[in-house]
């Protein structure tokens, strides 16, 4: 096992390797027991106290050593790094969660995540003018100084990267999968230039697949480092209004720009707004 990964970072990454441990459990450990190296070194009597004896038993099984050895040689390459909830620069906005993620897979630009911050998120299947929409106003939010936050997805959230990309404050692409996933694969040319320019950012471990599960859990995290959240263009069962209602969980301002009555693209962006979303008609509204 390479040096890079020094005994505390290990033992972070092999509680959080723990099929099920996940963020609820592993604060609960952090809370009950303390740092993860005495997590390790507890008895499953100990840990039956904090989690259900299934996972107790499971956390003093062998770890995947293959997957700790692939995480270190990933560190390894340029740009690449790994967050813990025990470091200085760990986002402040993020320790404002009941459930913050425990580790960050980081590969870019670190210190973009204690930049103020917007999320502009929206539909996939966006139409010209909702792209246009997403990557002016996210252009003029980043030469304001406000990073922008989306997932990397097509549509609304590539327009956004590019926006941010080309203002001052750059973006910051969270995703669903592991760091040596890109998805879409389409997008590849957009994480090459988030990597290079602004930052990548994820909680699931390397080798991580794109499933269905994992992208409402990493809306939390959009939401999260923001201090705004941003609805381009939405239908009513739109991932992005996932995000919006989680923004307001966690008290962030929640805005939409709105479209045409006919379009179903605009459909969710006005029923935020009828719930009480600002309705923005320019990025002078968002910073207003």
């Amino acid at each position: 096992m390479s040096d890079i990964l020094t005994p505390e970072l290990k033992a972070w990454l092999q509680l959080s390797l723990v099929p099920g441990v996940g963020p609820s459990n592993f604060i609960r450990l952090l809370q009950d027991i303390g740092l993860p190296e005495i997590i390790l070194h507890s008895s499953t009597a100990t840990l039956s106290r904090s989690v259900k004896p299934q996972l107790a038993q499971q956390i003093k099984q062998e770890v995947d050593i293959a997957l700790l050895q692939q995480t270190s040689e990933w560190l390894m390459q340029s740009g690449n790094g790994i967050l813990t909830l025990a470091d200085s620069d760990y986002p402040q906005q993020l320790l404002q969660l009941p459930d913050p993620p425990p580790l960050l897979y980081l590969k870019g630009q670190r210190q973009l995540l204690n930049q103020p911050a917007i999320a502009v998120v929206g539909s996939r299947n966006a139409t010209e003018q909702g792209n246009q929409n997403a990557r002016l106003f996210s252009r003029h939010l980043s030469d304001a100084g406000f990073c922008i936050v989306s997932g990397m997805a097509s549509g609304i959230d590539r327009a956004a990267h590019e926006g941010g990309l080309a203002g001052r404050a750059s973006s910051i692409a969270v995703i669903g999968t592991g760091m040596d996933r890109v998805y879409p694969a389409r997008n590849r040319d957009l994480a090459h230039k988030l990597a290079e320019e602004g930052l990548i950012i994820s909680e699931f471990p390397l080798g991580t697949q794109p499933l269905a599960g994992n992208f409402p859990r990493r809306n939390r995290i959009i939401s999260g480092l923001s201090v705004g959240c941003l609805v381009v263009e939405a239908t009513l069962n739109s991932g992005s209004l996932v995000t919006a209602r989680l923004a307001a969980e966690q008290g962030r301002e929640v805005m939409a720009i709105p479209g045409s009555i006919h379009s179903p693209q605009s459909k969710g962006c006005h029923q935020l707004i009828k719930q009480g979303a600002k309705l923005v008609e320019t990025a002078q509204d968002v910073l207003e």
